[in-house]
């Protein structure tokens, strides 16, 4: 694939963004505690260990890519008002080896698929570089204290922000929050929100706290408004099953949609080489949640996709976690009843 045109027509500015982005991230991710990587098992250590890069490999099969991701025609920028586009993806923009190629593929994904994009571990020089080079998106981004944060993008011409805000966890030991976003889609009423949940194992009784007030706002959202979460939770399956399941009403779209093993985890370290782990790990720590709305237009699942299961030609993914792409369907009132 041809790198975007990006590289070429704004390549001195980009460039100096890269550069500036890793020296200072080179500097500061060494101050980072362990516990505050994405990887939240006991060889978190090793996540921020300068590697070897391994040798290119054949690409792997990528679930999301039908077709050429190539700019976005005019068709699909005014795509199917009935079909609401959502991609999560925890970028890992603490890692700054190989930025200007894991950048460019990102950057493809997102101006190919998404109506929304939920990310977690967005650093402001990444931040800097999507605003640069992707105007057709509003930016939204979360409170940040370690140099990391999350962000929602909106794409104007298909999802109109109404309000914004954020939530701050009370009891966090990592600056996390939730990232919330008021939204009109097509003349439907939305909310989006993403959050990184408390990292690391020994976290799990905060990430359960977190992880209530997330299922608390989404509770408390108007009965006209659908909402869509979507974010690293790092959530185990015997987390869930200790806070008595999902709460009434909330659905995890990945069961929704029948449980689809290919889209099982999202941190796989048995596939994905890009941290120097000495165990294989296989989690779902990336979740989608969905309460539809109960009065108006019905939204439901329609699919479900693993993103970035690509290797790069520097022999690393565009993250260390896949991203989850998926695709709601409306129906008005009179058609669901």
């Amino acid at each position: 694939m041809q790198e975007p045109t990006f590289w070429s027509t704004q390549s001195t500015q980009t460039e100096t963004l890269l550069t500036n982005s890793s020296k200072a991230q080179a500097t500061q991710t060494r101050h980072f505690s362990t516990r505050d990587a994405s990887t939240q098992t006991p060889g978190a250590q090793y996540a921020m260990r300068e590697t070897a890069k391994p040798s290119p490999a054949k690409p792997l099969p990528d679930q999301s890519l039908g077709r050429p991701m190539d700019q976005p025609s005019v068709e699909d920028e005014k795509g199917d008002p009935s079909s609401l586009t959502v991609l999560t993806w925890n970028i890992d923009g603490l890692d700054v080896e190989d930025l200007r190629e894991r950048v460019s593929k990102l950057l493809s994904y997102l101006r190919k698929y998404s109506d929304v994009v939920l990310l977690q571990e967005l650093i402001p020089p990444y931040l800097e570089i999507l605003q640069q080079v992707l105007p057709d998106y509003e930016f939204l981004q979360g409170e940040h204290h370690n140099g990391y944060f999350t962000g929602v993008l909106l794409r104007k011409s298909r999802v109109q922000l109404q309000q914004s805000s954020i939530v701050n966890f009370p009891t966090t030991e990592m600056s996390r929050n939730l990232l919330m976003a008021q939204l009109s889609f097509s003349g439907h009423q939305l909310c989006v929100m993403t959050s990184h949940l408390e990292s690391c194992k020994t976290s799990s009784q905060e990430r359960m706290n977190q992880l209530r007030r997330v299922w608390k706002k989404m509770r408390e959202t108007s009965d006209d408004q659908t909402v869509i979460f979507g974010g690293d939770t790092n959530l185990r399956d015997w987390e869930v099953k200790k806070l008595g399941g999902l709460p009434e009403g909330i659905s995890d779209v990945w069961e929704v949609l029948g449980e689809p093993e290919n889209c099982r985890y999202t941190w796989d370290t048995v596939t994905n080489d890009n941290k120097e782990i000495p165990f294989p790990a296989r989690l779902r720590f990336d979740r989608v949640y969905i309460r539809t709305a109960i009065n108006g237009a019905k939204i439901k699942p329609e699919s479900m996709r693993l993103v970035g299961l690509e290797r790069l030609k520097c022999g690393r993914f565009t993250s260390d976690h896949w991203g989850i792409l998926c695709t709601f369907s409306f129906e008005s009132a009179d058609t669901a009843n």
